[in-house]
């Protein structure tokens, strides 16, 4: 019962945050009609979506938020928390009577599944046969009095235990949230991803931002990022996505000396501290965002590495017993590994594909159409190239040696450009003589004619 009291308070600090969260910048009008500006805030709030504690709803009525202010301005943050029921621990629907049958027919037969303990109860009590024994109900109720607990003769197999490193950089973690919907080219909305780092020692951020896909195109750049900002890590913890399984990411991990860890399939458990990150994200900077922060992928990025840098990086951790995560950082970064000056992180985390040059001395990469040298016509070549920056040059690979870099194809300007044949072109130089003066083109063939 302990447990579930806690469990309770949790849950309870979490919706209270998340509402706080949502009505923070309403709490002190701006001047001028006060009233109009912030009936104007929060019906522009109750047009959003959110993801909201304990519920699937995604919306918050304008009158529940002005609730919540008078909540808060009459009794601080603790009553913005939700009230527990009178009657929290029991079965309203079910008699006292009948739960006590319900728990000892458990105890007696701890093999039997709820809907058999059900059925066994209604059979020998006629109170249970008129009371409505719904299967959910029951398994609560088994539940808080222990009775669905594991045979001592059948232990889990499974051991957790909490870690923590000492020094930064000995461990990162890594994960993929999703995002708001960000405006792409200026019209159409699309989904943003969330990719972050954190380091397991700190909690300090080594870098995140938003990224339309969660791909390995999208998260190298970001790495690269964290690398260049907070140096190299040791190890680096990551789930089983798509992007964490890539063979480029092992290669890139492998050239810097990182350790690339998987976690277990289906176990979230050992990312808890990722995912509370997260978590903090949801509740305290995408209820701040207005329509301004969503006008593009970069102003997204640019509000939430203010956010990070301005208020979760200068805040008290709980995990770190009150110190903040920057000066966490700075007591245990001593034996951080930098980067050194010979190491090029950008050619390190280009990307490669092959592709086979066409007769015309063209590649397509993600639609785009690159110009080569002749030479490579009909070769198998690798590109490699920077996903962040399409169109730019491309480098040509050949043999396991850079041969060139391509651009673009300009099909105008090849109108004018002068072709190489393998035959002699008919320039000034090489054009056959013209004929004697009298002399007409089909007496030369004629003679031509004689002659053979």
């Amino acid at each position: 019962m302990r447990d579930d009291m806690s469990a309770r308070e949790r849950r309870a600090e979490e919706v209270a945050l998340f509402r706080f969260g949502l009505i923070s910048d309403l709490l002190r009008p701006d001047d001028g009609d006060a009233s109009l500006k912030l009936y104007e805030r929060l019906r522009d709030k109750a047009r959003r979506s959110y993801c909201i504690p304990g519920t699937r709803r995604t919306h918050v009525a304008v009158e529940t938020m002005r609730d919540w202010m008078q909540l808060y301005q009459k009794g601080g943050f603790d009553a913005l928390k939700p009230k527990p029921r009178k009657d929290i621990g029991s079965a309203r629907g079910i008699p006292q009577a009948v739960i006590d049958q319900i728990i000892e027919e458990k105890d007696t037969h701890p093999a039997y599944s709820v809907s058999m303990v059900i059925d066994e109860v209604q059979k020998k009590s006629e109170l249970a046969r008129a009371t409505k024994l719904p299967l959910s109900t029951v398994h609560r109720v088994l539940s808080r009095a222990g009775a669905m607990c594991k045979k001592p003769e059948c232990p889990t197999t499974k051991d957790r235990r909490h870690f923590a490193f000492e020094k930064a950089g000995e461990m990162w973690m890594s994960d993929v949230m999703h995002g708001p919907a960000v405006v792409v080219s200026g019209r159409r909305k699309q989904k943003a991803y969330l990719i972050g780092l954190l380091d397991d020692a700190t909690r300090v951020v080594p870098y995140a931002a938003f990224a339309l896909s969660e791909s390995t195109s999208a998260y190298l750049p970001i790495l690269r990022q964290a690398v260049m900002r907070r140096g190299i890590p040791m190890r680096l913890y990551v789930d089983n996505g798509a992007a964490f399984r890539s063979h480029h990411l092992a290669l890139v991990c492998a050239r810097l000396g990182i350790t690339l860890i998987h976690a277990r399939p289906y176990q979230p458990a050992g990312k808890g501290k990722q995912e509370r990150f997260f978590r903090t994200v949801r509740m305290r900077f995408l209820p701040t965002l207005g329509p301004a922060d969503l006008a593009s992928l970069d102003a997204l990025n640019r509000r939430f590495w203010a956010w990070v840098e301005g208020e979760y990086h200068r805040a008290p951790h709980r995990g770190l017993d009150g110190v903040t995560p920057l000066d966490a950082w700075a007591m245990r970064s001593g034996d951080v590994r930098e980067p050194g000056s010979g190491l090029d992180l950008v050619e390190m985390c280009l990307l490669e594909v092959k592709r086979k040059v066409h007769k015309d001395r063209t590649l397509s990469l993600d639609g785009v159409v690159y110009e080569v040298s002749a030479e490579l016509v009909g070769e198998m070549v690798t590109v490699r190239f920077d996903p962040a920056k399409k169109g730019a040059p491309v480098d040509i690979w050949l043999a396991g040696k850079k041969v060139q870099s391509a651009r673009v194809v300009d099909a105008y300007a090849n109108c004018f450009v002068k072709r190489n044949h393998d035959t002699q072109t008919l320039d000034s130089a090489s054009r056959p003589p013209a004929p004697a003066p009298g002399l007409r083109l089909r007496d030369l063939d004629k003679d031509d004619e004689d002659e053979r």
